[in-house]
């Protein structure tokens, strides 16, 4: 038996909860952006993909410590940058500041000369094909979400970005192929799967900016082997930024600061940092130990 006193209760205290869950919904829907389209954005007529960080800092509104001090780099179109460093030396940071997920607190980023906080959101955010450390996916199909940074991709360009993503074979295993459904966040597929579909998307987008932001970690060795492969010619005319060690220049990245840069073999020679990661992530063969040893 429930007392009216208890019923009475109860129902007061969903009412409670359901003013509070409102009230933090209002909050959230009320909450001025922090990025914002500048009242005279520029526009480009023809993007080339030319990129630079010009002595970027960086630090969160809420926090005076430093996560980025004075970085300085440049990425031509048709090259590429690999981001090394420990954990929290400010790699993912350096990704999320070109789209303006944050802005620099001091110096500037610029795509072919223009500070990117000069440019409309809409129109830099559609130069670039980014990928996160964690593929997201949207419900929907497996379509729909290779199509979502470009819906007007052709069925070509979407099956030529899902091969070069490697992500044909597990696709065409489905009995609906790429109208197969995918659950909001992705649930329902593994996290390599997930993975390779937000590689194929970015690639979809044909951009000419690519940022991928340790987006192999989930991938077997054969996989991300065959993927580098497929996406070097593909983003050959591009600049890409990622953690792949293949790239034009290196930079390697210590407590948010640029302490080495150059070429593998360069700073194996030359850069303590990088000497300790590439020891502890390289087998003999990348590191050039086995040059010269007679194969058995």
């Amino acid at each position: 038996f429930i007392s009216p006193i208890q019923i009475l209760v109860e129902l007061t205290e969903m009412m409670q909860k359901g003013l509070s869950g409102f009230r933090r919904f209002l909050d959230v829907v009320e909450t001025e952006p922090e990025i914002v389209n500048a009242p005279d954005a520029e526009s480009i007529d023809e993007v080339n993909g030319h990129v630079s960080y010009e002595n970027v800092s960086f630090h969160y509104s809420d926090d005076d410590t430093p996560v980025l001090s004075n970085v300085t780099f440049d990425i031509p179109a048709g090259k590429s940058v690999a981001l090394v460093g420990p954990s929290g030396s400010g790699k993912t940071t350096i990704c999320s500041l070109l789209p303006r997920f944050y802005d620099v607190t001091a110096g500037k980023i610029t795509l072919d000369g223009v500070d990117i906080r000069n440019l409309s959101l809409a129109e830099l955010r559609d130069e670039i094909g980014f990928v996160p450390q964690k593929g997201i996916l949207f419900s929907g199909t497996i379509a729909s979400n290779l199509k979502f940074g470009r819906p007007e991709a052709t069925e070509a360009e979407m099956t030529e970005a899902a091969e070069i993503a490697q992500a044909t074979e597990f696709i065409n295993e489905k009995p609906e192929k790429y109208d197969s459904g995918i659950a909001q966040g992705g649930t329902n597929v593994s996290g390599g799967q997930k993975q390779r579909l937000s590689i194929a998307r970015a690639i979809a987008k044909n951009p000419n900016v690519y940022i991928f932001d340790d987006s192999f970690s989930a991938l077997d060795m054969k996989t991300d082997a065959a993927l580098r492969k497929a996406l070097e010619s593909k983003t050959k005319e591009s600049s890409v930024i990622s953690t792949i060690l293949h790239a034009d220049q290196i930079l390697v990245l210590d407590e948010g600061k640029i302490v080495g840069k150059g070429t593998h073999e360069e700073l194996l020679r030359d850069c303590e940092v990088y000497q300790q990661i590439a020891q502890s992530q390289l087998s003999a063969k990348e590191l050039g130990l086995e040059e010269g040893k007679e194969e058995k």
